[in-house]
Order: C-alpha cells, then structure tokens, then sequence
C-alpha cells in the first residue's frame, strides 16, 4: 500500500510538506502543491482519514436529522444536503426522524463526534436547541425553526398560508378546508396561522379546518371527514405537497376530479409536484432554491470558518399556479 512516505520521495519533498498540503494547503506554495498533488494522482494514494481528523481536530462528518421520507420535502432536501457536503470533502450521518422519537436522534447524533448538525425535525419548544448552543458545535435547523428564532433557514411559512387561502378565494371558493399539522412544529403552526388570519379577513367559516399527524392514514381520514359533511368543501389547502398529493390520490380513488370537482393547493414546491401527470398548484420559494442546500452551504461556511454564526434566512414566496385549481362555478 503507498504511503505519504512514498508519496514524499516520489515529489520531492519531505512527508511533513505532504502532510501540509493535505490538512492546510493555503499556507503552502502552489508550486509545492502541485507537486505533491501530480505524486498523489501518480501513485493513487487514498489518504488517510482518520489521520487527518487527528491532525486537524475535524471529522469531516455532519449529522443530518431529517423528517420522515413519506414526504418528498424531505426526499428533495436530503439529496442537495448529501451531494453538496460530499462535493466538500464531508460525510454525512442520515436520520429520518418522526417527532416521537427525537430525543432517540439527538443523541445518537452528537454521541459519535460530528463537524456539524443540521435538522428539520425541531419543535417550536423544543429543549435541545439550548442544549446545542452550550455545545462546542455548528449547528442549523431548516424548514422548522425553534421559538428562540434563531440558526434557521426557512421560507415565509405564515405567508405562504396566507397566498394559499388567497389563491383559492380569487377563484371564488367559499367552502374552503384545510389539512395540517401539529401546532407544535413553526411550520403547520404559522402556515395555519396566516391561513386562518385570511380566512378571518374575509369573514369565512374554519368549520374546515383539520390537524393531522401528516401520515397517509391520517390524511385519509381528514378527506374522508371533509367529504362527509353536509356541505363538502369545494376546494382544499395542503400544508404540505405531500399533504397535496396524498389528498388528490384520495379524491381520485373516491371518484373526484382535481381540479374540476374540487381544488387542491399545497405548499413547498417540491420537485414532484412540477411532473407533468400532477402539475401540483402550490406556495413555494420565489428563487427556488432548495432549503437543504442553503442550510448545509451556511453549516459548512461555519465550520470552515470555526465562527457560530447565528443565521437566520426567510426565503420569500410566491404561488406556482399550475393544474390543481380552478374557478368555482
């Protein structure tokens, strides 16, 4: 097996220079640099790892604890959390999390030395957050974000509730519904809230209105209750797209047409929601930009630069009107 020995003799240069250029290459020339690089490449040496994180007190190694994967949000973030911190030399830890088993997930991630955290399965009063500012360790939360209003990355969660109830309004909806999540998560909580608050402006009735534990049996039930009513809704706001698609695989298999018998309008913009056989109408980010890649990007900056920054980014939105609503008639 070639060692930095070898490499060493084959560049030229002493194994300390070798060391150098793997662990602080900025303070070395570039000369030297590419020198010791083309020997590398040369003798296809696979430095050591654990060898650097010694030498540089780092484990190239971030946590991310992640929200359940029966919502594509989730699918989407993970992989530019996954591929932007690999493009920068580090490995990531995954764990999908549902809410009742958090305190199981925070400790397995800080309990193995990591570089990082980043996360989107913190509550709104949720303990750990103190906790993780006493820790000697970077760490940012996205999509959710903790009442202390700080380390987050989102987009205008009460705005998009807002866009979401005006939307279907401007088409002439009255009976309008809407299917959530638990209040203890920033996310459900202010989505709901400026929905509500639209709904209050414009003196409609929230007899509408349902919580859900997000799983497909739990939005099921929401449908199934919302179309049971005496006088059904004609449109329905997701607090989620994937609350969306499970409601308008509902409709459908109880004999509804989206958007002719009933309108449906999520929230986040995932991927799957542009296919062209769901053309999903939702709220999402004005740039478009995925929040996975935002949070892991500003993560790394802090680790590179060993500063504890306390970011803080609330990404406008807007509505992708698509092929999911419709005017009432």
């Amino acid at each position: 097996m070639v060692s930095s020995k070898d490499v060493a003799k084959h560049a030229g240069v002493s194994q300390t220079t070798v060391s150098r250029v793997l662990n602080t290459p900025n303070l070395v020339k570039k000369p030297t640099v590419d020198k010791v690089m083309a020997a590398i490449e040369e003798l296809h040496y696979i430095p050591n790892a654990h060898a650097r994180s010694l030498v540089q007190n780092k484990t190239y190694t971030i946590a991310l604890l992640s929200g359940p994967l029966h919502n594509p949000f989730f699918v989407d973030t993970t992989a530019a959390i996954v591929n932007y911190a690999n493009s920068k030399g580090y490995r990531v830890h995954v764990q999908f999390v549902n809410d009742e088993k958090l305190n199981e997930a925070y400790t397995s991630a800080v309990e193995n030395k990591v570089d990082g955290v980043v996360m989107s399965c913190i509550l709104l009063d949720d303990p750990i957050f103190e906790k993780f500012e006493k820790m000697d360790i970077p760490f940012i939360t996205y999509n959710r974000k903790h009442i202390n209003n700080k380390h987050f990355v989102e987009i205008d969660n009460y705005q998009a509730g807002v866009l979401s109830a005006q939307h279907v309004l401007e088409l002439g909806h009255k009976q309008i519904a809407w299917i959530g999540g638990p209040s203890t998560v920033s996310t459900f909580k202010n989505r709901y809230d400026g929905f509500a608050h639209t709904m209050s402006d414009h003196m409609l009735s929230q007899q509408y209105v349902i919580q859900t534990d997000t799983t497909k049996q739990g939005v099921k039930e929401a449908f199934e209750k919302l179309m049971h009513l005496p006088t059904p809704p004609t449109a329905i706001c997701a607090a989620t797209d994937a609350i969306a698609l499970q409601t308008i695989d509902e409709a459908t298999k109880a004999g509804f047409h989206v958007p002719l018998d009933i309108s449906v309008v999520g929230i986040d913009n995932v991927d799957i929601s542009k296919h062209g056989r769901i053309e999903l109408t939702t709220i999402g980010s004005v740039s478009e930009q995925n929040l996975g890649y935002l949070a892991i990007s500003e993560l790394i900056e802090m680790i590179e630069n060993k500063k504890n920054s306390c970011v803080k980014i609330t990404e406008s939105v807007k509505v992708f009107n698509r092929k999911t609503t419709k005017a009432y008639q």
